[in-house]
């Protein structure tokens, strides 16, 4: 509906005149002699009322009451109020604005500006409801196209974990592992990646990089699908030429995963070269293939390590027995399986018991 009328509240028939006078061949005119009689008429005519003009001092109600009444209803948001007054005090202004008005007139009127401060407040609220819906309808596109990239985001996620499962699946089977070791692999860097973002926030590790991490974990050893398999499977001690072809798997697994495998997020892909490289990295920098020392290596890269040295220990390979937990603990504190951060340690000390209740949980089917 369009907004073509003026609401006037003025006790004084001959002022109220006026004014009147002033608007009639501009607007239609809504008239009432006091507060509570205005606000009858402003319920009723709403949606037509372009400006109010108030007066300060009236019966029943005054000015003052009527923008008190109206202030927890929204309505001094949706139309410009211009209160009237015959007083000079720059109190009473305060107030009006502190209430929401947008102007003052004061008595004896002055027709030209009247009609100025009128067509002023009528103007620049016409542009603030018109700037309100187009903030809203961009706001409501804005919304839109961000649940349609969630969603698309989402479905990427899908696609690269469903991808990297399956690769993961490839890589078990064929090193006569058991499903259930990707699991654990991703369950315990999980858990040692919380306890490592507990204790030392300098990492930065959050939520959503443990989740990556988890995810490019699964694919640490995806380079072993080069190696032949009469050396992967080998039971006995491989030799010298051997290891140095199973060490390759590091640099074959990062180089397949850049150039082979379709993995959409960047950060993922960035974490699983990462991971597939240097998880068998030493702090000590006893490590292969880069010979990294310290904090050289990423703290993602050094938490798989470790996971996959404990899995590693704690269950049957076609090369050695399982160990006990408590065993696979000790030799990995004591640093019978390499050097590890004195941070990392202190993290994984802190969640022993959890990675034994998530070794049962995740347990190899006999």
């Amino acid at each position: 509906m369009k907004r073509d009328t003026i609401l006037i509240f003025e006790d004084n028939a001959i002022e109220r005149g006026i004014l009147v006078e002033l608007f009639q061949s501009e607007y239609k005119i809504l008239e009432a002699e006091n507060g509570k009689e205005g606000i009858a008429l402003l319920t009723s005519h709403f949606s037509s009322i372009a400006v109010v003009l108030l007066d300060c001092l009236m019966p029943v109600m005054d000015g003052f009451a009527v923008l008190n009444y109206l202030k927890g209803k929204n309505t001094l948001n949706k139309i410009p109020f211009i209160m009237i007054t015959g007083q000079d005090a720059s109190e009473s202004e305060k107030k009006g604005y502190e209430y929401g008005i947008v102007s003052y007139i004061k008595k004896p009127y002055q027709p030209e500006v009247i009609k100025q401060v009128v067509s002023n407040a009528v103007g620049w609220f016409q542009y603030k409801l018109q700037l309100e819906v187009v903030v809203k309808k961009q706001n409501e596109s804005l919304k839109k196209q961000s649940e349609i990239l969630k969603r698309q985001t989402q479905k990427l996620n899908q696609l690269n974990e469903a991808l990297i499962d399956s690769l993961s699946n490839i890589v078990e089977f064929r090193n006569l592992e058991s499903k259930q070791h990707i699991k654990r692999v991703r369950e315990f860097v999980l858990c040692l990646g919380n306890s490592v973002m507990k204790y030392y926030p300098e990492y930065e590790l959050t939520q959503q990089k443990l989740k990556l991490i988890g995810w490019a974990s699964s694919l640490h050893d995806i380079g072993k699908i080069a190696i032949p398999d009469n050396i992967i499977l080998k039971a006995g001690k491989l030799t010298e030429d051997e290891f140095e072809l199973i060490k390759s798997h590091t640099t074959k697994g990062a180089e397949m995963i850049i150039q082979s495998i379709g993995i959409n997020d960047k950060e993922l892909l960035d974490y699983a070269c990462d991971i597939a490289r240097h998880h068998h990295e030493k702090y000590d920098g006893k490590g292969y293939p880069d010979g990294l020392k310290g904090d050289e290596i990423s703290i993602a890269a050094q938490i798989v390590s470790l996971v996959d040295i404990y899995d590693a220990l704690v269950t049957k390979r076609v090369y050695k027995a399982a160990y006990e937990p408590e065993k696979a603990y000790q030799m990995i504190i004591n640093g019978h399986s390499g050097a590890f951060s004195p941070k990392l340690l202190k993290a994984f000390t802190e969640v022993k018991t959890e990675f034994e209740k998530l070794l049962m949980m995740y347990r190899d089917e006999e």
